[in-house]
């Protein structure tokens, strides 16, 4: 069950070129929460519109425990509704006196300097700014069904060798992951993002390599979204029947089913899979998790669908054990 939370902006931060930190507290938080680390966890912001001189628009009220709020907001005059964007909880102190989460976005901007209604108000933000977030209901969190909320795809399972690669959209949950990795896990996290300068001090208690793909630091110019984290998961991962990942044959897997990103949403992981795609699976006897690989990859749709088809078809790996997630498409906007 998810809750609305009014909360407020309570420090600004950039944390490189391209990226922006902003702390929200609230008391409203002490009922915020999943059971268990956050992780790659989703949550809903809705980002307030702004009058002709540049003043917030005030929210409606989000009545959460009713049915069918989300198409009662599509319904309402978009000028006073606001945007609603998804974004990872990149750290909480739910615990503290005051309760408060980090939020960190991604700052695109055009040659123009025009961005995307979150990009525009994080660049505007300041302490005493309010917002409302939408997210996990802690008392909920505590249920037999808290496991199946769906904002978490982080599920390696009995897996002890991972990957994780995703561009700059992926960053803050590819983190927030490595932080929860327990010792003796062992693999690779790639995180492309637009500028060296954008690179993080990440820590893990893992034996997990972490490496930073700058675009624009290759070989003196910048190279195309998404052309590094391939070649990196490429050479990570270069074979069919690589150590680990199936349990077979070792030969190449299936062609995945073909994915329009111009029209769909690229979101493939093993709990949200159905019958008939888990019995075309390499190992459909096998339940999600019981290999001891597991990958989990998100960015740009395209880049994406290209990684899905090479882990899938051509190194074999199992859809049980990877987590493919199109958190954006290039030259289109989010709803």
């Amino acid at each position: 069950m998810t809750l609305a939370f009014d909360v407020t902006v309570t420090a600004v931060q950039d944390i490189g070129p391209n990226f922006r930190r902003v702390t929200f507290g609230g008391y409203s938080l002490r009922d915020f929460g999943v059971s268990g680390e956050t992780l790659d966890l989703r949550v809903k912001l809705m980002i307030p519109s702004l009058d002709a001189d540049g003043r917030q628009i005030p929210l409606p009220v989000f009545e959460m425990g009713e049915a069918g709020w989300y198409q009662e907001w599509l319904a309402m005059d978009p000028a006073v509704r606001g945007a609603m964007r998804t974004y990872t909880v990149r750290r909480e102190r739910l615990d503290a006196v005051y309760p408060e989460i980090d939020i960190d976005f991604v700052m695109h901007f055009d040659a123009d300097g025009h961005g995307g209604p979150a990009a525009n108000w994080a660049q505007q933000a300041k302490p005493g700014d309010s917002l409302t977030i939408i997210g996990p209901n802690n008392r909920a969190a505590q249920c037999l069904t808290a496991e199946i909320y769906g904002g978490i795809e982080w599920r390696p399972g009995m897996a002890q060798r991972v990957l994780l690669a995703g561009d700059e959209t992926a960053v803050p949950a590819i983190s927030a992951i490595l932080e929860s990795l327990p010792a003796g896990m062992t693999g690779h996290a790639f995180l492309e993002v637009p500028e060296a300068g954008d690179f993080q001090d990440l820590s893990t208690a893992a034996d997990v390599e972490i490496t930073w793909l700058a675009r624009g630091a290759a070989i003196g110019r910048s190279r195309p979204h998404g052309q590094l984290l391939q070649e990196a998961v490429r050479k990570a991962i270069p074979v069919p029947g690589w150590v680990g990942i199936i349990s077979l044959d070792g030969a190449a897997g299936p062609e995945p089913e073909d994915v329009n990103v111009d029209q769909d949403i690229l979101w493939e992981t093993p709990q949200r899979m159905d019958t008939a795609s888990i019995e075309a699976t390499r190992n459909p006897t096998l339940p999600a998790g019981a290999l001891p690989f597991y990958a989990w990859i998100a960015g740009e749709a395209g880049v994406i669908k290209e990684m899905r088809r090479y882990l899938v078809r051509d190194v074999g790996i199992d859809r049980k054990q990877v987590a493919f997630m199109g958190y954006w498409r290039q030259g289109k906007a989010e709803l």
